[in-house]
């Protein structure tokens, strides 16, 4: 058979629609269609979920930026040798460590997630990067400044939180050192990153910065896209009037903080406009928020895998949930 004949028998190949092509076509239809789109979109509860939408991936990009280039730089200049020679060598110290090392990280939660991953690859014990994880957006100085302009009146509020999202990330790492399993952790987020013989080190981190980008910015849509359909789908009065009933409150602000999804900067002054709520119910919502909320269960699953999210979520609000209520008590004296 001549190439000629086995070309004509090869079955012919589909074209695919790359996603250039894609992008042309929603942007013709959408100049065609302007004028019956503009009417369709000019509804108050898609207006109210455009703006939730913005509002958090404008708070969160700047924070997820700056997280991707410190994932970059561990990647490109922090060896596993030099992070072994950090970090104790007991667990259980290890953790402690990365706990307060979240302190010099003045970013949102979104920003720890791709730093967390990159301990992990540069050999980090994962129990050491859930520390991290949980404390670098709750215990630095930003946020505690924020939170002390927000309750004046209220300092204990500052020492409150920083000791309740201290303990959560304590309490997370040392529970997953002792009860956690690698498997649960999908294998690209432990595959270490080595660099390429005759690739510079600022190759390697502008590649792994862009990369990590790329791959958590997507999840970032996606938890935004459903933070602002769940703030439109939930009438804000129903938690309203539920946290209104005493002891009620606690659990009610614990699963609003998991809704709303706001940057852990901004969040004190979210819990400080609830004025009519006691402070311990208001401190529940600042300790769980940054800890678990429906854009970091995205980007958990998207950088960890399923299995993680599936155990880390849960875990992690009803211990966050727990330390704040401990804490609470002891520094407002009671239900307060």
């Amino acid at each position: 058979m001549t190439a000629v004949e086995e070309q004509a028998d090869a079955p012919e190949k589909r074209r695919r629609i790359g996603s250039l092509q894609l992008v042309c076509v929603l942007l013709a239809l959408a100049v065609l269609l302007r004028d019956w789109l503009a009417k369709a979109l000019d509804v108050a509860a898609l207006r109210t979920g455009a703006t939730v939408f913005v509002a958090v991936c404008v708070q969160a990009l700047p924070f997820l930026v700056l997280g991707v280039l410190i994932s970059g730089a561990i990647a490109a200049f922090v060896s596993a040798g030099m992070l072994r020679k950090v970090l104790p060598r007991n667990t259980v110290a290890a953790v402690g460590v990365a706990g307060l090392a979240g302190i010099a990280l003045p970013g949102c939660e979104c920003a720890s997630v791709p730093v967390a991953r990159r301990l992990m690859q540069q050999g980090a014990p994962p129990a050491v990067a859930v520390a991290f994880l949980l404390a670098a957006p709750a215990v630095n100085p930003v946020v505690l400044v924020a939170t002390a302009v927000a309750f004046p009146t209220a300092p204990q509020m500052v020492l409150a939180r920083f000791l309740g999202s201290l303990l959560t990330a304590l309490a997370m790492g040392w529970v997953w050192a002792y009860a956690g399993r690698p498997e649960w952790i999908t294998a690209r987020a432990l595959r270490a990153v080595r660099g390429r013989e005759g690739v510079s080190r600022w190759t390697v981190f502008a590649e792994t910065a862009r990369g990590d980008l790329a791959d958590a910015g997507g999840f970032l849509v996606i938890g935004a896209l459903t933070a602002a359909t769940l703030n439109v789908v939930v009438p804000s009065s129903w938690y309203v009037a539920v946290s209104e009933n005493g002891i009620i409150a606690i659990p009610v602000l614990a699963v609003l903080a998991v809704v709303l999804a706001v940057c852990s900067e901004a969040d004190a002054f979210v819990a400080a406009s609830l004025a009519g709520l006691p402070l311990l119910p208001r401190l529940v919502f600042l300790v769980v928020g940054p800890a678990v909320d429906v854009k970091l269960i995205a980007l958990h699953a998207g950088t960890f895998g399923k299995s993680f999210a599936l155990r880390f979520v849960p875990a992690a609000f009803v211990i966050a949930g727990s330390c704040a209520v401990l804490v609470g008590l002891c520094v407002f004296g009671g239900y307060r």
